[in-house]
């Protein structure tokens, strides 16, 4: 029995993480919280093991109320204790991350967090870069022990941890519904010695026993966020009768090991190499689970059972597209079924400057730019012809000596320019790639296949020597607005 898990040297967690989102929504039916009082809440949770505790700036009086529950113990380092930042979309400078880690520490009333996770909600503005590059100067200060992420796709996790981010961990959506991280994630995870916190384990309570054999409900029956999220994921992956199946597989094994469809679908998740914990949500000093979730980690799933529960995914579709693309493109999986809830909007990556009657152009900011007298795209009427791109930020190269790293910075910044032009990535008709040693090609071109799958643009890919030392691939991109 594996009840703890090390995500870094210094830091051991517990293989359930109680997360503490259910906060906001107390606070938002009314009420005040009182932290001293709800804090005393959470001592038989680290009682039964359960010692780490995850939070986040948007959820409520979390971190006051959790931050107060560790400084009234006489053993603080036994508690971690998890939060996140989620800034809106935009540029980000040094300033705002400071402030942002100051406010966290003290709500946290801490000298140091112990795992502070960043979300960006839009990739094509390199500014969620600049905003890891200032965590990872706060973390050097001390003011962070460590960096993860939450709700990063794998092509994007990639690019900061070969760009010398040290992320320890990601904190992503993943169930028995949703299968996303299996795939290009967990490769990643590997390759990287990242692992993965998991939320919506339980699908919002769909993954429980009291779903079982019941008809399917109608929107006005979905009573909770959670609830109008998750049955999104049922209908997206193939609807009401599979997902029943799967529960009556999970049920005969559950009965199997005298415990309830909720511990055997979170177990499941943790078989997963990658996966370090489970988030499973609280609401403090209402609805306690704690003995169900230690129950869960006293379960051994032997092969028939993993293999009973592989069979019914089968039944299954995919959800559609990579870990965190529910808050970034269509279908968009939230609670709303877009992100009016989250966003009022998403400024453009770059200002284009007009040039003549039916002229544009867009410039990076690079010194090449400036140096050889050319702009990043160049737009004419309905035309966008984007320079060849090298994975340059500022005076920053990205991506380090990863090739697929480098290409998807490449193509961000392609989509950047596009969508700034009033465009889409899917307006693009043809891409020619360079690559500095052949060597390279497939991983590169795997990168361009993912990006551009469905798309499927006139392409050209040869072997060039490239300007500029590191720079492994180049990218030039035509694209005819619709």
């Amino acid at each position: 029995m594996q009840t703890k898990i090390k995500l870094a040297k210094d830091l051991e967690i517990s293989r359930v993480v109680t997360g503490l989102w259910q906060i906001a929504d107390m606070e938002r039916n009314g009420t005040t919280l009182d932290p001293i009082a709800t804090a005393k809440f959470m001592e038989p949770y680290l009682e039964a093991g359960l010692s780490s505790f995850d939070m986040a700036d948007h959820y409520g009086s979390s971190e006051i109320i959790a931050g107060t529950f560790k400084n009234s113990l006489n053993d603080k380092d036994q508690v971690q204790l998890f939060t996140k930042w989620v800034p809106k979309p935009g540029k980000i400078t040094r300033e705002d991350v400071r402030a942002a880690v100051n406010t966290a520490l003290d709500r946290l009333q801490q000298s140091s967090i112990d795992l502070l996770q960043f979300h960006a909600w839009y990739y094509p503005d390199a500014s969620w870069l600049d905003g890891l590059f200032y965590l990872k100067e706060l973390q050097e200060e001390g003011l962070i022990k460590h960096l993860g992420v939450t709700n990063f796709d794998a092509a994007h996790l990639r690019i900061a941890l070969a760009s010398d981010i040290p992320i320890v961990s990601n904190q992503i959506c993943h169930s028995l519904i949703d299968q996303r991280a299996n795939g290009n994630m967990a490769t990643v995870c590997r390759e990287y010695n990242v692992k993965l916190l998991t939320f919506g384990t339980l699908a919002g309570g769909f993954l429980t026993d009291k779903w079982l054999g019941k008809n399917e409900p109608n929107a006005e029956e979905l009573t909770t966020w959670s609830q109008m999220k998750y049955k999104r994921f049922i209908d997206v992956s193939g609807g009401w009768i599979p997902y029943q199946n799967l529960l009556q597989v999970v049920k005969k094994i559950a009965d199997k090991h005298d415990a309830s469809i909720a511990n055997i679908a979170s177990r499941f998740i943790l078989e997963s190499e990658a996966v370090a914990a489970v988030i499973v949500g609280a609401r403090l000093g209402e609805s306690e689970h704690i003995n169900d979730n230690r129950r869960m980690l006293d379960i051994q799933l032997d092969t028939e059972d993993i293999s009973a529960i592989k069979q019914a995914q089968l039944q299954l579709k995919m959800i559609p597209g990579d870990c965190g693309d529910e808050y970034r493109k269509p279908p968009f999986l939230t609670a709303s079924g877009d992100l009016s809830d989250h966003l009022e909007t998403i400024p453009k990556a770059f200002v284009s400057v007009k040039t003549g009657k039916n002229r544009e152009q867009i410039f990076s900011g690079t010194e090449w730019e400036e140096f050889a007298g050319y702009c990043r795209a160049v737009k004419i009427g309905s035309s966008i012809q984007v320079s060849g791109t090298t994975a340059t930020h500022g005076s920053e190269m990205i991506g380090g000596s990863d090739p697929a790293a480098q290409a998807h910075f490449i193509i961000d910044k392609i989509e950047g320019v596009i969508t700034s032009f009033g465009g889409t990535l899917a307006d693009v008709v043809r891409t020619r790639i360079f690559v500095n040693h052949l060597a390279d090609w497939e991983l590169v071109a795997r990168a361009h296949g993912e990006r551009f799958k469905g798309i499927n643009p006139a392409n050209t890919l040869v072997e060039a020597k490239l300007v500029g030392d590191g720079y492994l691939v180049e990218i030039e991109a035509d694209a005819i607005l619709q």
